[in-house]
């Protein structure tokens, strides 16, 4: 009976401890777990602050875009070659992988110099050596006599001839007078301003650049304002959206938080556009686009008014696009 009670206790204390310990952790080695937290997890959160889970209608272009950064350094530091093929649920590496602020801050400092020229040394005299002051130009110099009169032998009684020096009233005379130039003469005729036709183009960078859309410009660039990386321009629902210059869609969707209905143009490996806010897509991803082909429809996805936002982004960065679209 004394036996009997010791393992009902015996039992009672195991069943108790294992009550009070949590599930076992499973471990999936084939990364099913990796996409159990995925579902765990907000659409677009991202799985740390230097990383991003890729997830359905995604890009490396628009995951580039939204970070900041440049495709190919993203495609680098996850070694994806040509043609950037990523998968859902994939975690996209944003920084080198051997990068801290440290490394990051010693490579500037020691590649920067590389790129400037070197000052060439120089054979002259020192710089606190006396100089003399050259004399103005066309003033004549102190204390110098005037020249002699030039003199000529006469052949036929062998004795010097002087000569005198022209006058200003000989060299006037001698000379044919001139038109006369009115002190105030009349002022050219003023031209009229003149609007640039709407397929202007302004070269920059190796790409022939004209404006997107016909409207008023209502935002403009403010470098470092994560709000005002572009410049809006004003219209009704449903005016055209043209691409900017010859390139490739390398996104077409609605997944970036902000833009509404995008669209993203890959022009060269430095240069991509986009077209946000806009009322309809009339493009997809890989169709090749020429400068001035109606890409969408203007709306006000995302945005309190009908207009397009418009982004120009030089190696992943924002740029000023009234720095590369032809004046108005």
């Amino acid at each position: 009976m004394e036996s009997s009670s010791r393992f009902l206790v015996s039992l009672s204390v195991l069943l108790g401890a294992c009550a009070s310990t949590g599930p076992a952790p499973v471990e999936d080695l084939n990364g099913g777990s990796s996409r159990v937290a995925a579902r765990e997890t907000p659409a677009r959160a991202t799985t740390s602050a230097r990383s991003y889970q890729v997830q359905r209608g995604d890009t490396l272009y628009s995951i580039a875009f939204r970070h900041g950064l440049d495709f190919r350094e993203i495609a680098a530091w996850n070694r994806i070659g040509a043609p950037y093929t990523i998968y859902v649920g994939q975690t996209l590496r944003l920084e080198s992988p051997a990068a801290a602020p440290a490394s990051r801050t010693t490579a500037v400092a020691t590649t920067r110099p590389s790129t400037t020229a070197k000052p060439v040394a120089s054979t002259a005299a020192p710089s606190n050596a006396p100089r003399e002051a050259a004399p103005a130009p066309f003033e004549p110099l102190e204390n110098t006599p005037p020249p002699a009169p030039a003199t000529s032998a006469d052949a036929s009684t062998g004795s010097a001839t002087t000569v005198a020096p022209k006058s200003a009233t000989n060299v006037a005379t001698a000379t044919p007078p001139s038109t006369p130039v009115s002190a105030n003469p009349a002022p050219p005729a003023p031209v009229a301003p003149t609007t640039p036709p709407a397929d202007a183009v302004a070269t920059v960078g190796e790409v022939g650049w004209r404006w997107p859309a016909d409207g008023t410009l209502v935002g403009a660039f403010v470098s470092g304002d994560q709000t005002k990386q572009g410049i809006d321009i004003s219209g009704k629902s449903g005016d055209p959206v043209r691409a900017a210059a010859d390139g490739t869609v390398v996104y077409s969707g609605n997944g970036l938080v902000g833009y509404g209905e995008l669209v993203i143009i890959k022009h060269n490996a430095s240069y991509l556009s986009a077209y946000g806010h806009n009322r309809k897509r009339m493009v997809k991803e890989g169709d090749r686009v020429k400068a001035g082909q109606v890409i969408a429809e203007m709306g006000s996805s995302s945005a309190s008014r009908d207009s397009l936002h418009f982004e120009i982004r030089k190696n992943g960065k924002p740029a000023n696009p009234l720095d590369y679209l032809p004046r108005r």
